[in-house]
Parts: C-alpha cells; structure tokens; sequence
C-alpha cells in the first residue's frame, strides 16, 4: 500500500511531518535519508542536506542560515516582479499614446455582479439618486417576512418619491396576489407625482431599470446576489420586455380597473384553468400564480364547481368544452 502524496506548501506553512522531522534532526544531528521521503519539502526548502561523510543520512542546516536563504530567494523574486512591472508600465504607456477612440470604456463594466443586501441596496441607491427620467420595476411575490417587505418598501419609498421630484416617472408591474397589499396601497397612496402600476397572473422575476440605461435583476434565489447590468443592448432588451407586459397587464394604481367574469368564470379561475390544461399540480400553479396552495385549491374547487366536474381528469376536459380559454376579440 503506497502512502499519501505529500501535498505541496510554502516554507512559511511546513507540515506536521516535515517539522517533526527537522526538529529530530536539529535535536540529533542527523536522520536516515529514507526517512525524509515522507517529508520532501525539507530538502526543497534547504533545511535538510546530504552529509558530508554518509550520504546515506542527512544533516539540518541551521534555522538562522535556512531563513537567510529563503529570504534571500522571497527579496530576488520580489526584485524580479518590480522589474516586470517596470517593463509593463514602459510598454503599455507607449501603447496609451496610440489609443484612439474606438477603445471600449474603462470606467464601467457593463455587467457587475453584487453580493450581500447592503451592497445591492446602496448600488441600487446611488444609481436612482442620479436618474432623472424613469423608473420600471417588475415586483413578484416577496416571499418575505412582513418586517422585511415593508422593510424593503420604507427604503424604496424614500429614494423613489426624490426621482419623482427631480420629474421622473415610475411603472410598476406586480403580480395580481399583490395588487390589494396593505403595504403596497400605502407606498402608492404616499408616492406624489408620475406614478401607475398594472398586475398580471404571472410575470418574471425581479426586474428594475433605471432611465433605459441601468438595469438589475437577481442572480441567485436568496436575494444575497444582484446583477448590475449596463450593457445598452441588454437593457434594452430587458425594458422592451417591460414594455409589452405592461400593454397586458390590467391598471391598478391610480384606479384599479374592474375585472369581468365571463360564463361566471373570473379571470383569475381563467388563469388557473390555463394552467390545469398544461398539467401542472397544484403547487406549480400556485408558485406562478404567487399565491399559497391552499388559496389555489380553493379556486380549482370553485372553477370544478361552476363547471360541474367531478375529478381532475373531467375537468381538464370540460375547461376545453367549455371555451373559457378563447382569447376575446
């Protein structure tokens, strides 16, 4: 049975076997050469060398002379790398004084990942306290603590009431289950000036775009990690899709409109049914919907009722009779 490689380290981390060794060796004079095979690293780093008279054995070089050669060797590969630096900083300076115009920019990354809410949140603040012209946000369901959404609102409150100052406009799409928050009436009641916000079933993950140039969106499930986005054809992109959610989705704020039954179907059942007929459990269609599953059991049960189903199979199949799923002119 062979033993373990021995791992590489650094002088200043020798291992466990390696100092045992050395100090027997300073403590005796001299150990077998075989015995330093477990231990390599003494005779790389100068700290054990063949003796003069047996071969076969090897002796400790003093710790004050093997400091002195390492240091020694840590001050040249020191030198080596300032000259190396000295030589980049010759040519690229040389280089600098042909750069024209058509570099790309220096100054901003066009994609910055974020970690942590505080630097997320001080980012997001630093970029709107600059904005002047509009503010688009896609908000799904929290899936947060009650403190920490109206939390997350008192800080938007402030930073978002100072761009509509400044003449700004905001738009807000929330997903329906949000529509009647508490906390959601009550940032809209205290915003004053260009503000609306539409609802739909479903929509996308977080989004919010600042004047058409920044955008941020997650980039994990926790919160923890954001992505800064300043690529003109990304966020471009991103507020198009906005755009065309927005001609969808049903006005909620200043005046929410009315939503019509039809057949005695709401459009909310309408949306589940959809999602029915595609196949999706109950527990799929309550997460895109943004609504617990117990609430979706609820309209399943109302919609099986109106259509006078008796299982889940027969319903699917009148929720396709019955035409409730043909798009209106």
């Amino acid at each position: 049975m062979t033993s373990a490689p021995h791992p590489p380290h650094a002088p200043e981390d020798l291992c466990r076997a390696g100092t045992d060794l050395y100090e027997r060796a300073l403590r005796e004079g001299r150990v077998d050469a075989g015995e330093a095979h477990a231990a390599p690293c003494l005779a790389e780093f100068g700290l054990l060398q063949p003796a003069v008279d047996d071969p076969h054995r090897l002796e400790p070089v003093a710790p004050a002379v093997a400091l002195h050669r390492l240091l020694r060797t840590t001050a040249e590969r020191i030198a080596r790398e300032r000259r190396r630096e000295e030589r980049l900083a010759e040519t690229f300076e040389a280089l600098g004084a042909a750069e024209g115009h058509g570099t790309a920019a220096d100054t901003t990354p066009t994609l910055r990942l974020l970690s942590g809410k505080e630097t997320i949140n001080r980012t997001l603040t630093e970029v709107l306290t600059d904005a002047s012209r509009e503010l688009l946000t896609i908000q799904p369901r929290a899936g947060l603590p009650p403190q920490r959404v109206e939390a997350a609102y008192a800080l938007a409150l402030s930073r978002d009431q100072s761009l509509l100052d400044r003449g700004g406009r905001i738009r807000t799409l929330y997903q329906h289950t949000l529509r009647h928050s508490p906390t959601t009436a009550a940032y809209h009641d205290r915003l004053d000036g260009d503000v609306e916000a539409r609802a739909l079933d479903e929509i996308t993950d977080r989004l919010i775009v600042v004047d058409r140039e920044v955008a941020f969106m997650p980039a994990d499930g926790s919160g923890d990690l954001a992505l800064e986005i300043r690529h003109p054809a990304i966020v471009r992109f991103l507020a198009t899709t906005f755009d065309r959610l927005w001609r969808l989705a049903t006005p909620v704020f200043p005046e929410a409109a009315p939503q019509p039954s039809r057949d005695g179907i709401t459009p909310r059942q309408r949306a589940i049914a959809a999602l029915l007929v595609e196949g999706h459990t109950d527990a799929v269609i309550a997460d895109r919907l943004g609504m617990n599953i117990r609430t979706a059991r609820v309209h399943i049960a109302k919609l099986a009722a109106t259509l006078g189903s008796q299982s889940r199979a027969q319903l699917g199949y009148l929720i396709g009779q019955s035409g409730i799923l043909e798009r209106e002119d």
